[in-house]
């Protein structure tokens, strides 16, 4: 009779943990390719360069604010490129709206530097005729309401904030690539 309940008790415990934090995008698919949406314009790219839209649910109860990221680890650099890094996104806010950079944040929320050299979403733009590169966009549940780190801020010292105050994450990975131009 013990080993019954003992089991029931696992069974229930595990079916209720099998909810987990989650990130969604009702134009970017996980495993999909960018849009011309999410493109860059410059560095030779025409695309609309706007922040995707983003959605997440089932954050740990404990979280008191979130934090966005879009990183390439496929850029030729040694260290990847940042395309955005937003932290200071209040607890009771779950969605961005595509374009949230450059048409509305959350109040409170801070953009980083991205690797273009300044604040705001920078969109894909792989070399021409390069593999296609891989775009992680990556939503924490952070355990602290403010990331302590202004508009200059690098991605990589946004990351290394977010890393210490992470209670859980969820993310999206799409891929982008150029082919090589026509020779004339």
């Amino acid at each position: 009779m013990m080993n019954i309940i003992l089991f029931i008790l696992v069974a229930v415990s595990t079916s209720v943990s099998a909810v987990e934090f989650s990130v969604k995008s009702s134009t970017i698919k996980n495993g999909g390719t960018l849009t011309n949406k999410q493109v860059f314009s410059g560095f030779g790219c025409s695309g609309e360069n706007l922040s995707p839209p983003l959605n997440w649910t089932n954050a740990p109860s404990a979280t008191k604010s979130f934090a966005v990221t879009v990183y390439d680890p496929d850029a030729p650099t040694g260290s990847g490129w940042w395309h955005w890094t937003l932290v200071n996104i209040p607890a009771s806010v779950t969605e961005l709206k595509e374009g949230a950079s450059s048409k509305g944040l959350p109040k409170g929320a801070i953009e980083g530097r991205t690797d273009f050299g300044k604040p705001g979403f920078g969109g894909a733009c792989p070399p021409q005729g390069d593999k296609p590169h891989r775009y992680i966009i990556t939503v924490y549940a952070l355990k602290t309401d403010k990331i302590d780190v202004n508009s200059e801020a690098s991605g990589a010292l946004v990351g290394f904030n977010i890393g210490f105050a992470t209670l859980a994450k969820a993310s999206i990975t799409a891929t982008f690539g150029r082919p090589t131009a026509p020779t004339k």
